[in-house]
């Protein structure tokens, strides 16, 4: 599609090059799908009857710590597959992006010290956007439609409206993107209320609707708000995510077909949200709070991001995908692409038993920061620990009666030792252990966290224990903490942990298997008998397991398999060894 060269914003229709055009996005996220596997997606993605294809950039995946940068061009070498598929691409940068990821894409170190501050015109946190954005934006810059490429809008900053009004951020947001060099028309994208419009939108740059359902009512909000300019609805929810400990969610397929069908009719462009959902690995998936207003107990997301989208995490076409593609071709310029071949997935069922644990105070001694002391419980921010967990140790001084021992200002889930002895699991934000404790004693409370909120007025909020360790009204002071992070878990590294043989009656800690796979390819890892942490596959993180469900199996791309034997970690951090590792 390189022979286009100008990408506008008119006053009824988006303009290519003069003549209007109709935008006939779905989301992909690159950093949720292995890269080899982009060039299928991208594919499919054409099959169902797309012209465009959006995504987001996750700031915290790529600036771990302050200037130190990952793999920043991967969005370029997506981008470039964009055009290769012959699609165009919307982008959307940030700063924050939601998504479902973790703490929206912001970093920790940033949210860490800032809190609220986040998110507005505050200068300490300006600066930081403003070279991440002139580190990223040369990807989009370079491949913006106008100099060849397929990029044709980009986004500022991401549903502002239902967050804040600092309308001053906006336009910064804004103007630093322009001065980047970005070119193509900006937009924004709000839900299609009068207050998340009014706070979200800016003056001048194109606003969109984000929605799941009655498009007609939706974009008449749009127009009191802006007279003229295309109608887009930049999120259509044809689907949704899933929580730990929830029922999964679904929606019919002949239900969101009609909607669809109901925007297109509208005359609107549309981006299907998500087109392709793939998988939050490596524990990226956020978190989310309860309660219409979004402050109420922690609901972490699952590592499937599958979304019962249109193109299912494995890259399979679904009744969705089907239906949608009839929608979508009365709409396409001729008739579409045949849809790809399905990705191999592998030849047979494999399945390996344990062979080797490390008792995670061990993995810890090997893998773990540097422990400190402090008068009361470091948040995780403090210690530098973005995923992973904490070991905070306290003493009960004694001798002391019983007493009951409780946590306040707890984020996520605390697993607690009293004497080395398994004495309950905490999972609220002020909890007490079942039984009381006598002195003295010495607790362990080990903390993980499950993903940082990514929506709503809760970002930005810290990890870990924010408040204190109570024996009956007494804070216990003098807390020693150690942060062992997912970062952590490279080969190297881990081949220093003293493993040994697997006792009866095993508890939390490293395993160790090997499965071997006859003919490499997708497949799906399940964990039966295992209660809660994290897995790796020849070093690739797959994400959190946890059997409260709804999620019972983790997808496994097949680049990451190889022919032959293959090493599988396991981190058990509630329960012992299951019966067996399988992949089907």
């Amino acid at each position: 599609m390189n022979e286009f060269r100008r990408f506008v914003v008119g006053d009824e229709d988006f303009l290519l090059d003069g003549r209007p055009v109709r935008l006939l996005s779905g989301a992909l996220h690159y950093f949720r799908v292995h890269e080899e596997q982009w060039d299928h997606r991208l594919g499919m993605l054409r099959a169902m009857g797309l012209n465009c294809v959006e995504t987001y950039v996750p700031w915290n995946l790529y600036e771990p710590e302050p200037g130190r940068y990952g793999d920043v061009a991967a969005l370029g070498r997506f981008l470039d597959a964009v055009g290769r598929a012959g699609l165009w691409a919307i982008v959307r940068p940030g700063p924050y992006i939601c998504a479902e990821w973790e703490n929206g894409g912001l970093p920790h170190w940033l949210t860490g010290p800032l809190g609220r501050r986040v998110r507005t015109a505050d200068p300490e946190y300006l600066a930081p956007v403003e070279r991440w954005f002139r580190r990223l934006l040369p990807q989009v810059v370079e491949r913006q439609i106008g100099r060849g490429g397929p990029v044709l809008m980009v986004q500022v900053e991401n549903e502002y409206g239902s967050y804040g009004t600092d309308a001053g951020y906006l336009r910064w947001v804004a103007d630093l993107l322009l001065d980047c060099g970005v070119e193509v028309p900006l937009f924004t994208s709000d839900g299609p209320e009068d207050h998340m419009l009014t706070g979200g939108s800016v003056p001048g740059v194109l606003a969109t609707a984000n929605f799941g359902s009655g498009a007609r009512e939706a974009f008449a909000t749009l127009r009191r708000h802006q007279a003229q300019g295309p109608l887009m609805c930049m999120e259509f929810w044809c689907g949704w995510f899933d929580h730990w400990g929830t029922d999964h969610v679904g929606r019919d397929a002949v239900d969101a077909a009609a909607v669809l069908r109901e925007i297109l009719e509208c005359g609107a462009s549309v981006n299907v949200y998500m087109a392709h959902g793939g998988t939050s690995f490596a524990g990226w998936a956020g978190a989310n709070r309860s309660g219409a207003l979004h402050g109420g107990a922690l609901r972490p997301t699952v590592t499937s991001y599958d979304y019962d989208a249109p193109v299912d995490e494995a890259g399979l076409p679904t009744e969705k995908f089907w239906r949608f593609r009839e929608v979508l071709a009365e709409y396409a310029d001729g008739p579409l692409p045949e849809v790809p071949e399905p990705p191999v997935r592998i030849g047979a069922p494999a399945a390996g038993a344990v062979g080797a644990w490390a008792p995670l105070a061990e993995v810890l001694e090997v893998l773990g920061d540097e422990e400190t002391e402090r008068p009361v419980p470091p948040a995780f921010e403090e210690l530098g620990v973005d995923r992973g967990l904490v070991r905070y140790r306290v003493h009960v001084p004694g001798p002391r009666q019983p007493y009951p021992l409780g946590v306040t200002g707890l984020r996520d889930r605390a697993t607690v030792y009293v004497d080395g002895v398994p004495a309950g699991v905490l999972d609220s934000e002020d909890a007490e252990l079942p039984e009381p404790v006598a002195g003295p004693a010495v607790v362990d409370l080990w903390v993980e966290s499950l993903g940082r909120v990514n929506y709503g007025p809760r970002l930005a909020e810290p990890k870990g224990i924010t408040g204190g360790v109570r024996h009956e009204r007494q804070f216990l002071h003098g807390v020693r903490a150690r942060g062992l992070r997912l970062a952590s878990f490279e080969a190297a590294a881990v081949a220093k942990v003293p493993f040994g043989e697997v006792p009866e009656g095993s508890g939390p800690g490293l395993y160790t298997a090997e499965v071997t796979v006859p003919s490499p390819g997708d497949a799906y890892l399940r964990l039966p008998g295992w209660t809660r942490g994290f897995v790796w596959v020849n070093g690739f993180c797959l994400g959190r397991f946890w059997n409260a469900g709804p999620q019972d199996a983790l997808f496994v791309p097949g680049p990451v398999l190889r022919e032959g034997a293959n090493e599988v970690w396991v981190l058990e951090l509630e329960g012992g060894s299951g019966d067996a590792i399988e992949l089907a």
